[in-house]
């Protein structure tokens, strides 16, 4: 459909290039009957040369649409590469700009337009002028043009998120709830290590997540980049966290909502800068499982929920001096160190346990090592336990 809708418009282009052409040859014909170049001028004659001129340049116009569409298509193509790599909301400033600045010149220009000869010529500077100024000024002041109309919190104070307050089943329509810095209800922002680990749609489902949940746009695009991977184990996981995106949204419990906020916007590079960044202009919170981030965040005084935390402090606490039994699966670090696994997945590392391999033991607890990436138990050597 679209090949047939571009040879209608090139055969367009091409009569009406011919039929611009056939005007320009007949007032040219005329422009030279009135010379009186040739003596002896008849009708005849002068059907003649105006047929003559019409067709000449009517072919002409034709000729020249071919290069003429290539031309526009050069230019879009350098356009359409040069403007890749920029957004929707500089686009947009950039017209606005343009737009502001025409009118401008042409206001200016109205007193000019009556003065001879030279009067067109000022009103066509003056929109070259201002059109180009007014692109440049409102490209440099984008981000001040955009805190006029935006609100979102971290650029207004304010955040407007829309959701699903639930409890009457018709009220199914977006919902504005206004949530301003400082009241106790702050706002979480989704990190994607969070999203593709899925542990927080159940601390969701049985109401320890409450209010207005964040996630920005970068986020998503993060984690499509994870579902196109080649790795099946890595599109596997931004799969799944599609879903888990999908569940969080239906739940009534919360209100998720896509911030439409790129990296470019924030002007950084790195996901977890801008998720900092974010959290700061919010006075949010972000949730995430990552490690690293976590302890970024530490140093920039932004507040984490780290799943992880969640989970290792709901399991069950061992002190040292008691003694517990496990399997010792492989060797450990150090020599002669095992390590086995409780239930919950926290890691024992057990002293002279590496001849054990295989087996089963009772372990003495002689330490505890507690951190965001997990709990380690470390562990003496008792006895042997028969399964």
């Amino acid at each position: 459909m679209a090949e047939g809708i571009g040879k209608i418009m090139k055969a367009g282009t091409r009569i009406l290039f011919a039929l611009l052409g056939g005007v320009a040859g007949y007032q040219t014909a005329q422009f030279l009957l009135k010379l009186d170049w040739w003596p002896g001028q008849s009708m005849t004659h002068m059907i003649t040369v105006n047929l003559l001129f019409i067709g000449l340049f009517s072919l002409a116009g034709f000729i020249l649409t071919h290069y003429f569409i290539k031309g526009l298509g050069l230019i879009g193509s350098f356009s359409e590469k040069q403007l890749q790599s920029t957004s929707w909301h500089d686009i947009s400033i950039s017209v606005l700009g343009l737009i502001v600045g025409l009118l401008v010149a042409n206001l200016i220009a109205l007193p000019f337009s009556r003065l001879p000869a030279v009067g067109s010529y000022i009103a066509v500077l003056l929109n070259l002028t201002l059109g180009y100024l007014g692109v440049r000024i409102f490209s440099r002041r984008r981000d001040e043009i955009l805190n006029m109309w935006t609100t979102l919190g971290g650029l207004k104070g304010k955040l407007v998120f829309r959701g699903r307050k639930g409890k009457h089943p018709e009220q199914n329509h977006a919902e504005e709830i206004l949530v301003e810095e400082g009241r106790g209800n702050e706002i979480k922002i989704l990190d994607t290590s969070v999203i593709i680990d899925g542990r927080i749609l159940d601390i969701a489902r049985v109401g320890f997540l409450d209010g207005p949940v964040a996630l920005p746009r970068f986020v998503l695009t993060e984690l499509q980049s994870v579902a196109d991977s080649t790795d099946p184990i890595k599109r596997s996981r931004g799969r799944r966290g599609f879903d888990v995106v999908s569940e969080l949204q239906k739940l009534k419990e919360i209100q998720v909502e896509v911030l439409e906020i790129t990296l470019k916007d924030l002007g950084l590079e790195a996901v977890d800068e801008a998720l900092l960044a974010l959290a700061k202009q919010m006075g949010g919170k972000v949730l995430t499982t990552d490690y690293n981030l976590n302890m970024r965040a530490q140093v920039e005084k932004v507040q984490i929920l780290n799943v992880n935390d969640l989970s290792n402090s709901l399991k069950p606490v061992l002190l040292p001096g008691e003694s517990l039994t496990v399997d010792i699966l492989r060797e450990g670090k150090e020599p002669n160190q095992g390590v086995g696994y409780l239930e919950d997945g926290t890691m024992i590392v057990v002293e002279d346990g590496q001849r054990f391999i295989g087996r089963r033991v009772e372990v003495f607890v002689t330490s505890l090592l507690q951190t965001s990436a997990g709990r380690m138990i470390f562990g003496r050597l008792v006895r042997e336990v028969s399964r």
